[in-house]
């Protein structure tokens, strides 16, 4: 199956294909990673066919290579002279990997390594290794690569489909929403479930998924641990703050839920007690919804997040003064206020929405962004159409 070139990622790389540099490329199990490495490795054979690719989700290599020590011993014997491209897909699997990348790359090789667990970034690595990595996180489509990739399968890309299923690339193969909805349950309860219920060796099992439920269904909230307590409490009597605080870290270090900080006014500081919770993909919201009533005004604030983030902006939720504004997005020397809403057709949602911008910032550009098809921008406020927004390279 072919799949396009995601060349917003391997432009960001390709500056780095001869450096010593660790090349660690980090994301969501199956939001492209390995085809993005396929893809570098096309690049390089170009002019050189000194490559090892291992992939250690496959048993015949993880079960041969097993530690630090016989991945280094492989090399050697199957390296040839001058620089070698070395490309380790899913490594976290493997034991002290962390000591054979350090050694390889003092081998003259260039090092390519992939992970769907951030613990590739975790401290103790990143100590040992500063200064001698860069890192790069991929995610799942955003609406541009949804849209080259269904012209490429002669298929209708729709910003629906899009707010329901998300932009998982694999989805997009299928042709009944039957099969897309099998394949998205599966991949559910392999990466959200039992990929971290085996790795964190968690024993309450019940819990945890009530947890991971409630989390995944109440995207694009602001919450506090302890009102997730509060929730949790109803269902299952015992329920400390640190073993929620425990689960959320195993749902972010697999970058399944990301947290935004609130940032406010008042102490021009972040907040460390509430976060906003966003997912990696919307389709964890919709796969937990009975009888198709998919929470769209919620995901669609969920995609702008992921939309902003592939523009690069560096997001925050901004409290003015007791009023939520759902992004403060910066980049460079530009800041932006940007408000989510799925209508402002109505008065009140429209007095709501506009009025959250009041007394922010007069040089700081408004910006509300709708799936309504009528203009609503005022002289202090942009407002920007979901469908336009979607093709948008910045703001």
């Amino acid at each position: 199956m072919n799949m396009i070139q995601r060349e917003h990622y391997i432009e960001q790389v390709r500056p780095f294909y001869n450096s010593d540099l660790i090349k660690i490329i980090t994301g969501i199990r199956r939001c492209g990673k390995s085809v993005i490495m396929e893809q570098i490795i096309k690049e390089i054979e170009e002019k050189t066919d000194n490559i090892i690719y291992l992939n250690f989700e496959d048993k015949r290599i993880s079960s041969n290579i097993t530690d630090a020590e016989k991945l280094i011993s492989y090399v050697e014997e199957n390296k040839k002279s001058g620089k070698c491209y070395l490309f380790f897909d899913e490594i976290q699997t493997l034991d002290g990997w962390q000591d054979a990348c350090k050694t390889l790359r003092l081998y003259d090789c260039s090092l390519f390594i992939t992970g769907s667990n951030s613990k590739l970034l975790s401290r103790e690595f990143t100590k040992e290794l500063s200064g001698r990595y860069v890192a790069f996180r991929i995610r799942p489509f955003v609406y541009k690569e949804i849209a080259e990739y269904c012209k490429e399968l002669g298929k209708e890309p729709s910003v629906t489909d899009y707010l329901i299923w998300g932009g998982f690339p694999k989805r997009f193969e299928f042709d009944s929403q039957d099969a897309q909805s099998r394949y998205l349950s599966d991949l559910d309860d392999t990466i959200v479930i039992n990929d971290l219920i085996k790795r964190y060796k968690i024993r309450k099992e019940v819990l945890f998924k009530s947890l991971v439920n409630f989390i995944l269904r109440s995207n694009s909230r602001i919450f506090s641990v302890s009102s997730i307590r509060d929730y949790i409490k109803q269902e299952h009597a015992s329920c400390s703050i640190n073993t929620i605080m425990k689960y959320l870290s195993y749902l972010e270090e697999a970058y399944i839920i990301e947290s935004v900080k609130q940032y406010s006014t008042k102490t021009k500081k972040e907040l460390a007690y509430y976060s906003k919770i966003y997912n990696a993909d919307v389709c964890f919201n919709s796969i937990r919804c009975v009888n198709n009533r998919f929470d769209i005004t919620h995901n669609l604030e969920n995609i702008v997040y992921n939309e902003l983030l592939y523009m690069g902006y560096e997001l925050y939720v901004y409290n003015n003064d007791g009023k939520e504004i759902d992004f403060l997005a910066s980049k460079g020397s530009k800041q932006y206020y940007v408000q989510v809403a799925y209508s402002v057709a109505e008065d009140k949602t429209y007095q709501r929405e506009f009025n959250a911008f009041k007394n922010t910032d007069p040089l700081s550009q408004k910006i509300i962004i709708t799936n309504d098809d009528i203009d609503y921008s005022t002289s202090a406020v942009k407002h920007i159409k979901l469908k336009d927004f979607l093709t948008m390279e910045s703001l």
